[in-house]
């Protein structure tokens, strides 16, 4: 089973986010690359996960409501 994904950690910059493993920034165990995959909110700030989430809604719409 995956382990939960931070919404907001608290030093993101600390952490490699590109599997599961979570390693630190300058260990790099799975060998995802030469550097540390980002979190969102580096990329995008804050209120990265609300992105694509219709107002009003805690969940996107299910395929099952979107066909007509």
């Amino acid at each position: 089973m995956a382990k939960r994904f931070p919404i907001n950690p608290a030093h993101p910059e600390r952490t490699c986010w590109g599997c599961d493993q979570y390693c630190a920034a300058h260990d790099l165990r799975c060998g995802n690359g030469s550097d540390r995959t980002q979190h969102p909110v580096e990329t995008f700030g804050p209120g990265w996960e609300q992105w694509g989430v219709a107002e009003g809604s805690s969940q996107p719409p299910s395929q099952s409501q979107a066909e007509p």
